[in-house]
């Protein structure tokens, strides 16, 4: 596996790797890579013949008051991952290799930016569209893989492509969950041992949901509060808990159609994001 900390490096390995005939992957982290991460890097090279991953703790989509400086980081943990998934490159850049001083051009996806973390953290998916499209540019894949866990962010993803004619192909991979049911998430190191049997909550209220929907329910907000007294339960703090259009994101009053459910909570001091999708009976 190589290692690049600059754009013309991996751009130019990318480009050895198509020139051979290679189909190109691409798997953007921002590290501290867990069981979910690996996944999305397997069903990456189910899709492609090369495969690269991005290691960088992106500054732009971090709110001055969140915790990019203690963003958990394990670089030399994480090599010895990817080169045990055979990933070929790993690109992992600095700021200053990403960012050029007095940067000026930004890639915003209007709607589906403004719910959801959209309205909890301004900002944030400028930073995501942003960084993604940037990393699209230097390793030019053919598929990108991201998980689902980040529902929002994939829809950004998916329209930005959609909007901009990028030629890559967008694969949202299944949420990874512990034996227990907690989404897997860089930021659940955070966590006491405590504060992780209370995050199960969130997984427990999704379920609920699932289960009601299936059962026949239809009012969204008969859910809703399902939702709020299960995690109510586990002391959690809500962020948000909204029933969305799986696409668009706009808001749904009524479930006739399959929608997505999408959750954020802090417990304790971490804010933790899961969804679902609700399948009327």
């Amino acid at each position: 596996m190589q290692v690049h900390p600059t754009i013309a490096g991996t751009r130019a390995a990318s480009r050895t790797a198509r020139a051979r005939g290679a189909r190109v992957g691409l798997v953007p982290t921002m590290g501290y890579l867990h069981r979910g991460h690996l996944e999305l890097i397997r069903q990456a090279r189910e899709r492609a013949q090369w495969v690269a991953v991005s290691l960088f703790v992106n500054p732009t989509q971090f709110g001055p008051t969140e915790d990019l400086e203690r963003y958990p980081r394990a670089f030399e943990r994480d090599v010895a991952l990817c080169e045990g998934e055979g990933v070929d490159v790993l690109f992992a850049p600095s700021p200053a290799e990403m960012y050029t001083p007095g940067a000026q051009t930004f890639v915003t996806v209007e709607e589906l930016s403004k719910p959801l973390c959209g309205a909890a953290r301004p900002g944030h998916f400028r930073g995501v569209a942003t960084v993604v499209a940037k990393l699209f540019h230097i390793v030019e894949p053919d598929v990108a893989v991201f998980g689902e866990k980040d529902y929002q962010q994939l829809q950004v993803i998916r329209r930005m492509v959609r909007d901009l004619d990028m030629p890559v192909e967008v694969v949202g991979v299944p949420t990874v969950r512990d034996a227990d049911g907690l989404a897997l998430s860089s930021r659940n190191q955070y966590l006491s041992r405590e504060e992780r049997d209370r995050a199960l909550c969130l997984s427990r209220a999704l379920a609920s949901a699932r289960d009601l929907v299936a059962a026949g329910e239809t009012d969204a907000e008969r859910v809703l509060e399902r939702v709020a007294v299960i995690l109510s339960e586990g002391t959690a703090e809500l962020d948000y808990a909204e029933i969305r259009d799986a696409e668009t994101l706009a808001a749904v009053q009524r479930i006739e159609r399959p929608v997505v459910l999408a959750l954020a909570a802090r417990i304790g001091a971490t804010r933790l994001i899961d969804n679902t999708m609700l399948t009327p009976a």
